[in-house]
Formats: structure tokens, sequence, C-alpha cells
């Protein structure tokens, strides 16, 4: 196997010195750093199109360079469906759930939850985001590790440490600002290594229509499964219900994702700002998409994990980058450095976001406790050191990764798992205006249980594959396999069509289904749990509901809500003046 040059190595430097020096950069410049509003938010400060790159980028990090064109190649592009669902979804989070947190102007989107269900709803959910993020961020951070181990023998460990700490470094000393600028270099990287992919394949191929062509040939084009039942991967039905979920719980209650628009001047601008990180996630998306079909016409008579050249498929997208550039000095180290970058985007925010939800969920209520305010130098002090100390626990999480299963999936299941609860909690603040503290925590917690056991719940059934060749490799035999998701194992079958086998039966039929469905039923559990259990507290406690303030409520229920108010207090002037 091919292994990277000494040019190679440049450019990788290159790239890693560049986002260093941007975070020493903002360090010296500009305000300073002196307030936390500079150093989370930017100040409201930065234009529209960085923010809506961050967007982009933040999502489709480095599991969509390698789970997105592996997941293309090795089950077929019906995973592209869930594109429908970004268009869906993004008006929802606009103009429904953006607008409450606009006008409280907090940096931690869990203050919402503080003014609208209490502190127990606050840290609950807030300590949930944490532990999802980290778990995220290990998969992040393992991914361009995946990458190095496939291409020039380096150890995972180095890779994970050497790209965890230059990442930690510029976000810690950089701030929003750095994150966000080294997020619009990142991209290009990104795209210049899909876009070389594909070129390459198209090149070797005799065009785009014959790299389409070979896909239909290999059975790897499925636009069209409708099946109704949940236990299939993905359907129609999965993907768009299942992606609007999930999309809606990234971009319309996510930290990472408010946190990043709220750092623009006006709630207008952070609404274009998502509108134009939609087309351009899909863009992405759609190319990734298409590299695994190109990656799919090099091999398709030699299957690389079948001969035992790669041990994931995950490794798929360098190994080819391997077999086709590495004569081309500089060119691999190019996409290595688009793999880091969409790793480096990633994990910069989740390290300024977990700092900035410490310090204003957990640390400054603790100070607060103490009749003190923490002064505005002390307050930046303790965000840089709190982002330190969470980029070094990413570092830590990083090595259980492996134990995830396909990156893909193991990103949304995780996504899902918690994803669902929370928009769900956040759901039932914003338009069900009857819902209380107790029943708010009650659905919550249920829901994160309900989720956590369905989504990480074992034994899982093997994951079907479609049918891959070696006849290319000097064998005639052809082999058909389901992918264990547990293992990574290979188990036979009869067909490559089979979306359950008999087999697959036996298991419980929670564990069978798909993991798209995680992140809805997530939330159906949070919302009815919630209303019942408001409900049902207002009954045995006998609470007169409290007056909501209206910014807490989502603009379509706080105009019905206001008028009802005024309906009723006009009444009321009416019988005072009879009597």
């Amino acid at each position: 196997m091919a292994t990277l040059v000494a040019a190679d190595y440049v450019v990788i430097g290159v790239l890693l010195a560049i986002s260093s020096g941007i975070g020493v950069y903002y360090w010296l410049t500009g305000d300073r750093q002196n307030s936390t509003e500079e150093y989370f938010v930017a100040n409201k400060s930065m234009r529209v199109t960085p923010v809506a790159i961050g967007l982009m980028v933040s999502y489709l990090s480095a599991i969509s360079l390698l789970g997105v064109s592996s997941e293309n190649y090795v089950y077929g592009t019906q995973y592209a469906v869930i594109n429908i669902s970004y268009g869906l979804a993004t008006p929802f989070a606009a103009y429904f759930y953006l607008p409450v947190f606009y006008k409280l102007h907090a940096t931690s989107a869990f203050e919402y939850l503080q003014k609208r269900f209490g502190t127990i709803a606050r840290l609950t959910a807030s300590l949930a985001f944490l532990l999802q993020l980290l778990l995220y961020t290990g998969v992040v951070l393992y991914a361009p590790a995946l990458a190095l181990e496939a291409t020039t023998g380096m150890s995972t460990s180095a890779s994970v440490i050497g790209i965890g700490l230059v990442c930690t470094f510029y976000s810690t000393i950089g701030g929003i600002k750095a994150v966000l600028i080294t997020d619009v270099l990142q991209s290009l990287l990104m795209l210049a290594a899909v876009i070389a992919v594909i070129v390459t394949a198209a090149i070797d191929t005799g065009g785009l229509d014959r790299i389409w062509q070979i896909a239909r040939q290999g059975s790897r084009l499925e636009f069209d499964n409708i099946s109704p039942d949940p236990t299939v991967r993905h359907t129609w039905w999965s993907l768009t219900l299942g992606g609007f979920f999930t999309y809606l719980s990234l971009y319309g209650v996510n930290q990472v994702q408010i946190q990043r628009m709220l750092t623009v001047r006006n709630l207008k601008a952070a609404q274009h700002a998502l509108w134009w990180s939609w087309p351009m996630a899909s863009i992405m998306s759609l190319t990734l998409c298409f590299s695994g079909l190109a990656i799919y016409s090099k091999y398709r008579s030699c299957d690389p994990l079948e001969a035992g050249r790669i041990s994931s498929n995950d490794q798929l997208m360098p190994l080819y980058v391997m077999d086709t550039l590495s004569g081309y000095p500089g060119v691999p180290g190019l996409f290595v450095a688009g793999i880091f970058s969409a790793g480096l985007s990633t994990i910069s925010a989740t390290v300024n976001s977990l700092a900035a939800v410490i310090l204003e969920d957990y640390i400054k209520p603790l100070w607060r406790v103490r009749r003190k305010e923490l002064s505005a130098r002390m307050s930046v002090i303790l965000s840089k050191v709190l982002a330190l100390i969470v980029g070094l626990t990413c570092l830590m999480v990083a090595f259980l990764a492996r134990f995830l299963g396909g990156l893909l999936q193991a990103a949304l299941t995780i996504f899902g798992v918690v994803g669902g609860p929370l928009l769900g909690l956040y759901t039932l603040g914003m338009f069900v205006p009857s819902s209380n503290q107790k029943g708010a925590v009650v659905g919550f917690v249920l829901s994160l249980a309900f989720s956590t056991w369905i989504g990480f719940g074992q034994p899982k059934p093997p994951i079907p594959r479609l049918s891959v060749s070696t006849d290319g490799c000097g064998s005639n035999d052809t082999v058909i396999a389901y992918h264990d998701s547990d293992s990574g194992s290979l188990i036979h079958a009869s067909s490559p069509y089979d979306d359950r086998s008999q087999a697959n039966e036996s298991y419980f039929y929670l564990y069978r289904i798909s993991y798209m469905w995680y992140c809805p039923l997530g939330f159906l559990v949070a919302v009815v749990a919630g209303w019942a259990a408001s409900w049902a507290a207002k009954w045995i406690f006998k609470e007169d509901p409290a007056e909501i303030d209206p910014i807490l409520l989502s603009p379509i229920v706080a105009g019905r809500v206001q008028k009802k108010r005024m309906k009723i207090d006009e009444e009321a002037r009416h019988r005072k003046n009879a009597c």
C-alpha cells in the first residue's frame, strides 16, 4: 500500500499551522477577548457567510466524508433521500425555534429551560447534552485517525493526539471567531478532497455517466424504498421523518448551532445564515453520496474489505486516494488535510460550546450561591481553562470511539438518542403553555431512558449489505454478506436484497428498529409523557399554572396566548364597569 511522502506532510503541516495561526490572530486582535460575550458569541459581529459555512461544516464533518461515501458504496444510494428532510426542517428551525433563543440574548441555550421550567430541567438537559457531545466528538476525532491509519501506517493514537491538541489550542485561545473563520478554510479543503475523488474516477472510467452506469449495474442505485416497516434501515419514511427530527434537533435547539447563529447582528441575519447553510449542506451531502459511487467504480471487481486491504469500510475513501493519487506528491496530503479539516471544524465548535455551557449552567450559578458575581476577566480566564479541559477530555473519549461501530450510524445514533428527548423538552416549553416543570422533567427523563435503551441495547441484528465481488482479486467467488454492526464481522447471506433475514426475527423488536427512528421516537415520548405528566401534576398538586412570559413561547403560539390574555383582560374590564 502506498504511503504519504514529504510533500504530503508539508501540506498537512501547513493546514495545522494556518489553523493555529488563526487562533493566535484572534487572540491578539479585536477586543482581545475581554468578555465572554466576545469569546463565545463574537459580540454579534460575524457576517452571514462564515456563520452559514460554519453551520454546514459542523454537521457535515469527517464522519460525513468517510461515512456517507462508504454508506453509498456498501448499502446503495437510498441514504441520499435524507436531503429532503433538510429543506423541510429549515423553516421550522428558522421561524419557530430560533426567534425564542434570539430574544433571550443568552450564551447558553439551556438558560431558556431555567426560565421556563426551572433549575432541575436546565441541569438535567445540559448534562445529557454534555454527554452527547463528548460521545459524538469522540467519533469525529477518531475518523481522521482512520484516514491516516489506512494511508500512512501512523498509529491511531498519534493521529488522535496530534489533531486533538491542535484543535484544542486554536479553539482555546481564539474563541468563536477563530472557530468560524477556520471553518471557511476547512470547508474549502473538504470540498477539494471530495471533488478530487470524483474527478479521478471520472477520468479513469470515462465520465460521470459511466460511474452512474457502473453503479446501476452493481445495484447501487436505490431511491424508491417506500417500505412502511420501521425495521428496514433506510426508507423514504425513515429518512424524511427521521432526518427531519434529527436535523431539527441539531439546528433548532442544539447549543452548538444556536451559539453560532447568535454571533450575527440580529435575528434576520441569523435566519439568512440558516437558510444559506441548507443548500450548502445538501450540495456537499449529495457530492459525498456520488463519491461513494465513484469509489465503487474502481473497486467493483475487488472489494478492499473482502480482500483484506482494509479493516473497515470507513477506510474506503482514503484507500482510494492513495491508490489513485499517490503518484502526485502533495495531492494525497491535500486529501488528508481535508479529512483533518472536517474533524477540526466540528471539534472546535464542540470545545467552544461545551465551555460555554459549563460556565453558564454550572460555574456561574454556583458562584452566585456565594452571593458574588464573576468579573469579566475571571469569566474569560475560566472559559479558556474550560475549553482546554474539554479538548483534553475529547481526546480521551476518542479512544473509545472504535467500539461504536460504523461512523455514520454511530454519529446519528448518538444524536438521535439525546437529540430527540431534548427537542421534545424544548418543544413542550415553546409550544405547550400548559406544560410545567414536573411534567417536563418527567417526560424528558422517561424519553431519554427509552431512547438510550433502544439505541444502545444489545444485541443488534446484522445490517444487510449489497453484493461485493472479488473477481478482480484473482478469486472467482462473489461474496454476498451482511455487516455485523457490533463486531465488524461479515455474516454471509443468500441474497443482497433481503432487508431482513429470517434470523433477524429472533432479535427483540425494538432493537431491530432503524436508527433513523430514534430521534422521532424520543421526541414523541418526551412530548406525550411531558404533557400527560404536566396534567397529572396540576391535578394532584392543585397548582395554578404560572403566567408565562410570551418571549418564552414560539412566535406562532405567543401570538395566540397574547390575544387570549387580551380577551380575558377586556372581559374583566367589562365586568368591572358593569358592577
